[in-house]
């Protein structure tokens, strides 16, 4: 099937696409696999409690993340495969986003500071939330999206690989008791900072790229156009947030466990589906008539992650170490919501977007967050762990079905 995709293309188009998806498959497996070997140490080392106040504080930097980004990830992206020969339109492009990541960093900077100084809990481990903080400074300095744009995911890969090998290594060097739990976020930050550093000096030295003041208002109106985006991209993470909250509140730490073990699990699909899309845009918007090849490579590949989990369930459940009589339902409703999540990368991500059509994008997904939101109070407080699933399955499937529907009516008329 594959074969046959790269053969409706030019045969550079299909190395330049089969090399990303390489690329970005090599840094999505190694990253799965690198944590399950540091986090039974750390555990160990440091124990649960100190853990939680970091796994809270990269929580809170969390939301920052799609701040800073401000959906540069898909419009900047859009922007370099279309100018990427063009050294003027990249210039411009490069100083735009640099300056306005810069800007919502000190904003994002502040109001994290804010946070952990009036919350007294935060405060106490305020060294804690300001090492995770540096954080962000890693994310705005990576030019993900300049080398995604030129399609040259391999940098991504390279530099990603880096951090994440740094981290570990550097993990078993120097946290030795429960005292060096500081470390953890110091490490990770400073990973991110270096791989942005080296990404910065490849954009410098290697594609000349120079940094131009632009006028205020260019920064301006570049914030109003990719507001949709960054809207499309940050409500979601608050159904999905609060599915696990609110099962926390309404049930049991140990469900709360059982419910992200399995969710983990179905994730791996989500990471598949991401790699693709990512791989997939920067070329779509270049050679639009490649849709339909593309939605069907989709379809069939989730078709075979769904099979595969289901399937496998009793090989899973080991794996986790699960026996818990709800589990396979569980597994059943979360593996579906993998099909919505697909049908939002085709018709939003990949053909709406791409089409520059990004209020519509938008505009169904407040429209599907707020009902995912709505949804949650009586699904998990009426059935529980069951509810959460379902919540997020139906929260996945409207916002992809409705953009699936709106693609049938637009291609009817």
């Amino acid at each position: 099937m594959i074969k046959k995709f790269l053969d409706k293309v030019k045969s550079t188009d299909g190395k330049i696409l089969l090399e990303n998806f390489l690329s970005l498959s090599a840094l999505q497996i190694i990253g799965m696999l690198l944590p399950l070997i540091t986090l039974p140490y750390v555990l160990r080392v440091i124990g649960f409690e100190k853990y939680g106040i970091i796994v809270i504080s990269a929580a809170l930097v969390t939301y920052f993340t799609s701040l800073t980004d401000f959906s540069f990830k898909i419009t900047a992206v859009r922007d370099v495969a279309v100018f990427k020969h063009s050294k003027v339109r990249l210039n411009y492009i490069y100083s735009k986003v640099v300056t306005i990541k810069l800007l919502f960093l000190l904003f994002s900077w502040t109001i994290i500071s804010l946070i952990v100084y009036f919350y007294s809990p935060f405060f106490e481990n305020r060294l804690i939330h300001f090492y995770s903080s540096l954080m962000l400074l890693g994310y705005v300095l990576f030019p993900e999206w300049f080398f995604q744009g030129i399609e040259k995911m391999r940098y991504i890969t390279y530099l990603n690989l880096g951090v994440k090998l740094f981290f570990t290594i550097c993990i078993f060097i120097f946290i030795k008791n429960e005292e060096d739990y500081w470390i953890y976020p110091l490490l990770n930050s400073l990973g991110f900072i270096g791989a942005g550093l080296i990404g910065q000096y490849i954009l410098i030295k290697r594609y000349r790229l120079k940094f131009v003041w632009l006028p205020v208002k260019i920064i301006l109106r570049t914030v109003r156009d990719n507001f949709p985006i960054f809207v499309n991209q940050f409500l979601p993470t608050l159904y999905n947030n609060t599915s696990t909250f609110l099962l926390g509140i309404f049930s049991s730490d140990k469900l709360v466990g059982i419910y992200q073990a399995i969710l983990t699990l179905v994730n791996l699909g989500v990471s598949l589906i991401e790699i693709i899309s990512r791989v997939f845009f920067p070329f779509l918007n270049r050679k639009k008539e490649a849709f339909t090849s593309f939605k069907k490579l989709m379809v069939i590949t989730v078709s075979i992650i769904v099979l595969g989990l289901l399937s496998f369930n009793r090989i899973i459940f080991w794996y986790l170490g699960l026996d818990y009589e709800y589990a396979f339902q569980i597994l059943i409703i979360l593996a579906l919501g993998l099909f919505g999540y697909m049908l939002y990368n085709i018709y939003g991500l990949n053909y709406f977007i791409v089409h520059r059509q990004d209020k519509l994008v938008m505009k169904n997904t407040i429209i599907s967050s707020i009902i995912g939101l709505i949804l949650a109070f009586p699904l998990i407080h009426f059935f529980g762990i069951i509810g959460a699933a379902l919540n997020l399955t139906i929260s996945r499937g409207f916002m992809g079905g409705s953009l699936f529907v709106k693609y049938l009516l637009r291609n009817r008329c």
